[in-house]
């Protein structure tokens, strides 16, 4: 497996754990919560040079993350979602 492609599964597993824990309980989760999302923009911060056939999946995936982290809260399942979208797409990277 690619390193790239490894970075986007690391960060579709992160997406999906953290939206569980805000789906289970925000608040007495937020501490793992805070460390997956910094690890998580680690892990994007990495990724690069995508080719053509994911540059348009990952580029709604930026746009929606970081709409979705600006109310963890109440973005559970977006998170999930997002995560299983690279999961399925990350064949392409």
């Amino acid at each position: 497996m690619s390193e790239q492609k490894q970075l986007v599964m690391d960060i579709a597993m992160n997406l999906n754990r953290i939206g569980n824990w805000v789906a289970d309980d925000f608040d007495r989760n937020n501490r793992k919560i805070n460390i997956f999302i910094q690890n998580t923009d680690s892990y994007i911060g990495k990724v690069g040079g995508v080719n053509s056939r994911f540059q348009k999946t990952w580029d709604f995936f930026l746009r929606s993350y970081l709409v979705a982290k600006r109310d963890l809260k109440n973005n559970a399942e977006s998170l999930m979602t997002l995560g299983n979208i690279l999961s399925h797409r990350a064949k392409f990277v």
